[in-house]
C-alpha cells in the first residue's frame, strides 16, 4: 500500500527532539490536552447535572463553537503578524481564567445559563487564536525532516488524552462533581502557559506591518494558489460531509438498536484504540510519499461506516472502526507534516486556518442532513452510501500531481 512502510530509527533520536525546544511545547501541549479532554465530558455532565435540561447543553456547546469558526480565519492572520509562543501564552491564560470562573460558578452551585453560556463563548473566542498559532509553531522547533516524528508525538498525547479523559471527568463528576473537573481543566491551561514560557524567543522574522484585512487577502492568495492544498481541503470537506453525520448520528442509533448503548461505546473505544496505535508506529514510520501514502491510508476510514450498513452489529463494526481510527490518524500525521514542511512559515497559520475553516463548514450540515436522510432512506443505506462517498472523497486528491508525487525531505525522519 505504501513504499518502505516502516523503518526503525535509532532511539536516541527521539531523545534528542524532546530535549530540544520541541519538548517544552509537547510537554505544555500535553498537559492542555489532558485538562481540556475532561471538559467537553465534564461540562455536558455538569450541565445537565445542574440544569437538568438538554437544551442548555446545545446553547452552551453552540455558544463555544460559533466563535471558533467565525474569528478562526482572524485568529490565523494574527497568528502571522505576532509571535506565537506569545499568542500561546496569552491564549492559555485567558482560558484558565475563563475556566476558573465556570469552575468556581459550578463549585458554588450557582449555575446560570446565561453565565455558562457567556463563558463557553469566551473559550470558544480564544480557541479561534490558540489553534492556527498550535498548528504553525511547530516549524519553529522542529528541523523539517523531524516534522512527521513531531506529529505523531502530538497525535500519540492527543489520543490518549481522549481515551482517558472522558473516563476521569465522568469519575470527578459522580464523585465529587463537575466543577472540580473544570478546575482541573483551568489549572492544566495555567501549567501550559508555564511550559510555554520556556520555548525559545521566535526564530522567524517580524511579519510586515499591515491592515488585518490585508492579510486576511494575502493568505488566502497563498491558500488559492497552492492548489494540492486546495485539492486536499475540498477532500476533507467532502470526507467530514459524507462521514461526521453519519457515523456519530446514525452510528449509535444502528448500534444500539441492535446490540445496546454497550455495543456504540465498544465501537469508539475500538476506534480509539486505533487512533493512538497508529500514532504509536507514525513516530518511526517512514512514508517517501506521505501525502499519497496517506490519502491511500485514510481509505480504511471508510470501513465503520460500510461495516454499519452491510452489517450493523458492534462486533463486526468494532474491528472496522479500529482499521478506520488508524487509517485517519496517518492521514492527518501525514497532512500536517506536509503543511508545516511546504507552505511558508510566515503564512502557515494563514493558510492552516482556511484549511480548517473549509474544512469544518460541512461538519453541521452532515449532522443536521443524516437525521431526515436516515429516516426516509434507512440508516444503514445511508451509512452504506455515505461510506462509499468517503472513499471518493479520499482518493480525489490524488487527481492532483503533487499529491501523487510529492516526496517527503529526506526519505526519513531526523535523527
Amino acid at each position: 500500500m505504501t513504499e518502505a512502510l516502516g523503518t526503525a530509527t535509532p532511539p536516541t533520536s527521539m531523545r534528542l527532539l524532546l530535549k530540544g525546544r520541541f519538548g517544552w511545547f509537547f510537554a505544555g501541549r500535553t498537559v492542555d490536552l489532558a485538562g481540556s479532554s475532561m471538559t467537553t465530558t465534564a461540562l455536558a455532565l455538569a450541565v445537565l447535572q445542574a440544569s437538568g435540561r438538554a437544551g442548555d447543553l446545545g446553547i452552551v456547546l453552540a455558544a463555544n463553537l460559533v466563535p471558533t469558526l467565525v474569528l478562526l480565519l482572524v485568529g490565523g492572520a494574527v497568528a502571522d503578524r505576532m509571535s506565537r509562543r506569545t499568542l500561546l501564552i496569552s491564549a492559555n491564560l485567558a482560558s484558565g481564567a475563563l475556566m476558573a470562573a465556570l469552575a468556581a460558578l459550578l463549585l458554588a452551585h450557582r449555575y446560570s445559563l446565561t453565565y455558562v453560556a457567556l463563558l463557553s463563548f469566551g473559550t470558544g473566542v480564544v480557541g479561534a487564536f490558540t489553534s492556527p498559532a498550535l498548528r504553525g509553531i511547530v516549524p519553529e522547533l522542529v528541523a523539517r525532516d523531524g516534522l512527521q516524528r513531531a506529529n505523531a508525538l502530538l497525535a500519540t498525547s492527543q489520543n490518549s488524552a481522549r481515551i482517558l479523559g472522558p473516563v476521569l471527568a465522568s469519575v470527578l463528576v459522580s464523585t465529587v462533581g463537575g466543577g472540580w473537573a473544570v478546575a482541573v481543566d483551568a489549572l492544566s491551561f495555567w501549567l501550559a502557559a508555564l511550559a510555554f514560557t520556556r520555548i525559545p524567543g521566535a526564530t522567524r522574522p517580524p511579519a510586515a506591518r499591515q491592515a488585518l484585512w490585508r492579510d486576511l487577502l494575502d493568505g488566502w492568495s497563498v491558500f488559492r494558489s497552492l492548489h494540492w492544498v486546495v485539492v486536499m481541503t475540498v477532500g476533507f470537506a467532502l470526507g467530514n460531509a459524507f462521514n461526521v453525520g453519519p457515523l456519530n448520528v446514525l452510528g449509535p442509533q444502528v448500534i444500539a438498536g441492535r446490540d445496546g448503548a454497550t455495543g456504540w461505546g465498544f465501537v469508539q473505544a475500538a476506534r480509539a484504540a486505533g487512533l493512538l496505535a497508529m500514532s504509536l508506529v507514525a513516530v518511526r514510520m517512514v512514508l517517501r510519499r506521505p501525502l499519497r501514502d496517506g490519502r491511500i491510508w485514510g481509505t480504511l476510514s471508510a470501513l465503520p461506516l460500510l461495516a454499519l450498513g452491510l452489517s450493523g452489529r458492534a462486533w463486526v463494526v468494532a474491528p472496522a472502526a479500529f482499521l478506520g481510527g488508524l487509517g485517519f490518524s496517518l492521514a492527518a500525521i501525514t497532512w500536517e507534516s506536509t503543511l508545516q514542511q511546504s507552505v511558508p512559515t510566515e503564512s502557515l497559520s494563514r493558510v492552516t486556518a482556511y484549511d480548517d475553516l473549509l474544512s469544518f463548514v460541512a461538519i453541521p450540515v452532515s449532522q443536521l442532513a443524516v437525521g431526515p436522510l436516515g429516516a426516509a432512506y434507512g440508516a444503514r443505506t445511508i451509512c452504506t452510501l455515505c461510506g462509499i462517498g468517503y472513499l471518493a472523497a479520499c482518493l480525489l486528491p490524488l487527481l492532483n500531481t503533487y499529491v501523487r508525487t510529492q516526496h517527503s525531505p529526506a526519505g526519513q525522519p531526523s535523527s
